[in-house]
């Protein structure tokens, strides 16, 4: 093939945050005309390139679409610029699986009920969590400077805070953590730490 090559877009790789997952690269530069790119996929099963839902686009990044929400698939992916009847190389981006290289977020308080000695909180997780299950790693602490924090352990997205002092400032933080078939866990990132003042009984 001796026609003219464009330049390969670089730094192409998936981006995932709470299994949204997209492709991103950066932008081929040219003296004139608008670069477009094109993207395929092929599955870690199947040794054949598809299109995905970017075929000549002009922005440097690609959603996967929802048919391609396998959380446990291996994914490659590629992608070249086009101009005019020119093409350059397909360049490939690493192979990703979204329950190995998504980021998980912080899960969302809903709710926190305080009372003298007690604080229940209601938390849900960042993404529909429908592979393995989830559990919270839950660490609090008194506002003292010399507070050790205190952590634990749970299953449920509704859980008890409990034997604090009343009248007292607590603070406590909250992640989520994926656990999958063979007891291995992903940690997620932590929720920026909230403060209750526990009332007089």
């Amino acid at each position: 093939d001796s026609s003219p090559r464009l330049p390969a877009p670089k730094d192409v790789k998936v981006y995932s945050y709470n299994f949204h997952n997209t492709l991103r690269w950066s932008p081929v530069k040219v003296e004139r005309g608008v670069v477009l790119y094109t993207v395929h996929f092929k599955t870690g099963a199947f040794n054949q390139w598809d299109e995905m839902n970017c075929t000549r686009i002009t922005r440097t990044e690609c959603s996967f679409p929802l048919s391609l929400n396998e959380r446990l698939w291996t994914f490659v992916l590629r992608v070249r610029s086009e101009l005019g009847q020119m093409t350059s190389d397909w360049v490939e981006a690493d192979p990703f699986v979204a329950e190995r290289d998504t980021t998980i977020g912080p899960p969302k308080v809903n709710s926190v009920i305080v009372s003298s000695d007690s604080l229940l909180i209601s938390v849900s997780p960042p993404f529909e969590s429908k592979e393995g299950t989830v559990q919270y790693k839950v660490s609090y602490w008194e506002n003292a400077t010399t507070a050790t924090k205190e952590e634990m352990w749970v299953n449920n997205a509704l859980f008890k805070i409990e034997n604090l002092k009343q009248m007292t400032l607590y603070c406590f933080t909250v992640e989520i953590e994926l656990v999958k078939y063979l007891h291995e866990q992903i940690p997620g990132l932590q929720r920026i730490p909230e403060c209750y003042r526990t009332p007089m009984n």
